[in-house]
């Protein structure tokens, strides 16, 4: 499909901190989906967006920090990208992080607005991280943050501590429940107390910062 006839312009945006020992041909393997669908052939040729005020996708080697203000001319199967950055982001994110995608109806005019029409305009929230709970503190953040502001139109910030600690025992029940849930698959501990070890690569782990 050619992205002239596109029916959406779809936005990526977020930054992600890498492990130090990411190497670039790392991160461009697990962007390739990223830049393959935009019809290049390595991760420098594909890191410019559509709209050239836009830096693109960034990678600053120094401070091991992948950034991505990135357009792209595409369809329904993005989504499908958007999937396989995300498995292979995991295996190289430092810590959880959040994605940005808006996908914006670029047949959509104003005319049609005018008319009752309804755009086709989309927005999805990602999240990438080493570990599930490394992922749940990234969403916890995200949701204080936007129940907070939210509220402080109506009571102080400090009046608002009993929310949160709501929020956090929320979060815990969840983090939790994906535990117990990868203790089911794990086969029993011998009479020792000997065994498997943590089993799921990221499954526990420590648990998410304020989910006591």
């Amino acid at each position: 499909m050619s992205s002239y006839n596109a029916p959406f312009e779809i936005h990526v945006h977020g930054q992600v901190q890498l492990r130090a020992d990411v190497s670039f041909d790392q991160l461009q393997e697990a962007l390739k989906p990223l830049w393959k669908y935009a019809g290049a052939r390595s991760l420098a040729d594909g890191a410019a967006s559509a709209y050239e005020e836009e830096p693109g996708i960034k990678y600053d080697a120094q401070e091991h920090l992948l950034q991505m203000c990135w357009t792209v001319r595409g369809d329904e199967d993005f989504r499908q990208v958007l999937d396989e950055m995300c498995m292979s982001l995991n295996e190289l994110a430092e810590q959880g992080a959040a994605i940005e995608v808006t996908f914006y109806d670029a047949d959509f005019d104003e005319d049609e607005e005018e008319q009752g029409a309804e755009s086709r305009d989309d927005f999805v929230m990602l999240f990438v991280g080493p570990t599930p709970a490394a992922i749940m503190q990234v969403q916890r953040d995200l949701l204080v943050q936007d129940v907070v502001n939210m509220m402080e139109r109506h009571f102080d910030g400090a009046e608002l501590g009993g929310v949160v600690a709501e929020i956090d025992k929320l979060f815990s029940q969840r983090f939790d429940a994906l535990v117990n849930s990868l203790e089911i698959g794990k086969p029993p501990r011998g009479p020792g107390g000997g065994g498997s070890g943590s089993g799921h690569g990221g499954g526990g782990g420590r648990r998410p910062r304020h989910l006591h």
